[in-house]
């Protein structure tokens, strides 16, 4: 492991246990106003970006479909850039789930009012992380690849926790809610691919 990605992946964990804290004495909407640390671990600096978490219905449902994106396009990179039987198994977990949840969520949201329509776009870090991995093959990608889906996993159940708690619309709450045992067991796994 490379000290690059220990800093990294520290200051997720770092990140991820101050998202689960509640100060029970905040009557507004402070909850809603954590921030997060989104590190590059293919290269960048831990602490070079800082996004907030999405609060609102249409914030909330474009960092879902981005997240669900970039899992899908970069585990169908594990099919012809990836050399571990476990990392490919894995992807295609991934593509699958993930599918599923980007069908779920356009069943959610369809019927909001105000009307709400995920946007996939990636953000610049999901999309350098991308662009990393395609230039990645054999074990070079598959270690690149484990790397890239703690961090994404880390970042959409951060996302999920924070909606779920804080969010401004029932139905998207409980979608955010029921999310959270999926993709823990997904983290779970992507740790597990070391």
């Amino acid at each position: 492991m490379t000290s690059k990605f220990a800093i990294a992946l520290s200051a997720s964990v770092l990140a991820l246990a101050a998202c689960g804290k509640k100060d029970t004495t905040a009557t507004d909407n402070s909850a809603v106003e954590n921030t997060m640390a989104v590190d590059n671990s293919l290269g960048g600096n831990a602490a070079e970006t800082i996004a907030p978490l999405p609060n609102s219905a249409q914030g909330f449902a474009n960092t879902a479909a981005a997240s669900d994106k970039f899992e899908i396009e970069s585990s169908k990179l594990a099919a012809t850039n990836g050399q571990s039987a476990a990392v490919k198994a894995f992807a295609t977990k991934m593509i699958t789930a993930h599918e599923g949840s980007t069908a779920k969520l356009k069943t959610t949201v369809a019927g909001l009012s105000p009307v709400v329509t995920p946007d996939d776009t990636l953000s610049a870090t999901q999309q350098q992380d991308l662009d990393n991995l395609k230039g990645l093959n054999g074990t070079a990608f598959d270690t690149a690849y484990a790397a890239a889906q703690v961090k994404a996993h880390e970042d959409a159940l951060a996302a999920l926790k924070a909606y779920s708690s804080a969010g401004d619309t029932p139905k998207l709450k409980d979608f955010a809610n029921g999310l959270i045992p999926n993709v823990t067991a997904h983290l779970n796994m992507a740790k597990g691919l070391k």
